[in-house]
C-alpha cells in the first residue's frame, strides 16, 4: 500500500528541486528522504527524477504525477494545519464542581470572559461533589471539608472562611449591645438564644460550629425556618428579625449591598478551609492552573 509520506516527499523534491533542500522543508534526513522516494518508485514502476549532480529533474512519469496529485496534497497539508491550530487554541472543557452561591456570587459573571477555559459547571454540597471527583465525574471541585478516606485527591487549600451572625441592618439590637458592652456570654447566649434563627438544615451545621467555638456547648434555638440555599437564607434573613450563621465567604455579596450586616463574629473565631480538589493523575497540571487562577482571581471574602 502506498505510503502517504511518499507523496508529500515526491512534492517536497518536485517544487525544491533536491533532495537537500527538500529534506529541509519536510524536517527529516536526507537518506529517509531517498529511500521514500525510492519506494514511491518502486510501487510506480517508473523513474520519476533523473539525478543531476546538483539538480532532481522530474521524469516525464513525474510531471504527470505531480499534475494528479499536487491539489490533493495541498488541500490535505491546509486541513493539517487548520486542524493543529484549532487544537492548539481549543479551550480545554473541565467539569467543576462547586457548591452553588460561591460560583453564583463571585464566579458566574466572570464565565464568559474566560478565552482559554471552557467550564461544564455542576452544583453540589462537600460530598455528592467529593464523590463525584472520586469517580471522575468531576475533574475539579470547591470542596468546603476534605474527605479523608479520598487518599487518591489531592487537596489544595483555597480560602478560610471566618462564620458569623447575621441580621437584617434594621433590626433593633440594643439588648444585644447591652450584653456585649457587659462583655456577659452567659447573657450574650441567653439574648441570641430567645430569637428565632433561619438554617441551613435542622441539623444546625453551621450554627452548632459556631456556638461550640463561643459557648463550648450545643445550640438551643428557636428554628424558624430551614431553607437549603444559604443565599435564601440571606435574603430572607434581609426581610425579617431572623438571625443566621453566615461566613465572610458565602455573606460577602450582601454585606457589600447592605443586604445583612454582622451582628457578632464571636469571641473565638469559627472558621474553615475551602479545598480545590483534584485527581493529580486525570487532570492536566496547567488545566489545574487555569482553574485555581480563575477562582482565585475572583474570589475575595470581605473583612
Amino acid at each position: 500500500m502506498v505510503n502517504l509520506e511518499w507523496y508529500r516527499t515526491f512534492k517536497a523534491i518536485y517544487q525544491y528541486g533536491t533532495l537537500t533542500r527538500a529534506a529541509q522543508e519536510l524536517m527529516i534526513s536526507q537518506p529517509n528522504m531517498s529511500i521514500q522516494l525510492a519506494s514511491l518508485e518502486s510501487y510506480i514502476g517508473q523513474q520519476l527524477f533523473v539525478r543531476l549532480p546538483r539538480k532532481m529533474m522530474p521524469t516525464e512519469y513525474g510531471k504527470q504525477l505531480y499534475t494528479q496529485i499536487v491539489e490533493s496534497i495541498d488541500n490535505l497539508e491546509r486541513v493539517e494545519t487548520e486542524f493543529k491550530r484549532t487544537v492548539l487554541n481549543k479551550a480545554p472543557s473541565i467539569r467543576l464542581g462547586t457548591p452553588a452561591e460561591i460560583f453564583n456570587d463571585y464566579l458566574a459573571e466572570h464565565v464568559g470572559n474566560q478565552k482559554d477555559l471552557h467550564l461544564t459547571v455542576e452544583y453540589g454540597l462537600a460530598d455528592i461533589l467529593t464523590e463525584k471527583t472520586i469517580s471522575h465525574d468531576l475533574d475539579i471541585a470547591i470542596i468546603t471539608r476534605q474527605n479523608k478516606s479520598a487518599d487518591n485527591l489531592t487537596y489544595e487549600a483555597l480560602f478560610t472562611e471566618s462564620f458569623m451572625i447575621v441580621c437584617n441592618p434594621a433590626m433593633d439590637t440594643t439588648g444585644f449591645d447591652a450584653c456585649i458592652e457587659k462583655n456577659s456570654i452567659e447573657d450574650i447566649e441567653k439574648w441570641l438564644k430567645a430569637q428565632k434563627w433561619i438554617a441551613y438544615s435542622t441539623d444546625l451545621a453551621l450554627v452548632r460550629r459556631f456556638w461550640r467555638e463561643n459557648f463550648k456547648k450545643r445550640p438551643i434555638l428557636k428554628l424558624h425556618a430551614t431553607i437549603p440555599d444559604n443565599d435564601g437564607i440571606l435574603r430572607a434573613v434581609s426581610n425579617s428579625d431572623a438571625l443566621a450563621v453566615s461566613s465572610d465567604l458565602i455573606a460577602g455579596k450582601a454585606l457589600e449591598k447592605g443586604l445583612v450586616k454582622v451582628l457578632w463574629k464571636g469571641e473565638a473565631p469559627a472558621t474553615n478551609t475551602l479545598y480545590l480538589a483534584y485527581n493529580k493523575d486525570k487532570i492536566q497540571p496547567q488545566y489545574v492552573e487555569k482553574v485555581r487562577t480563575f477562582i482565585k482571581t475572583y474570589i475575595n471574602t470581605t473583612e
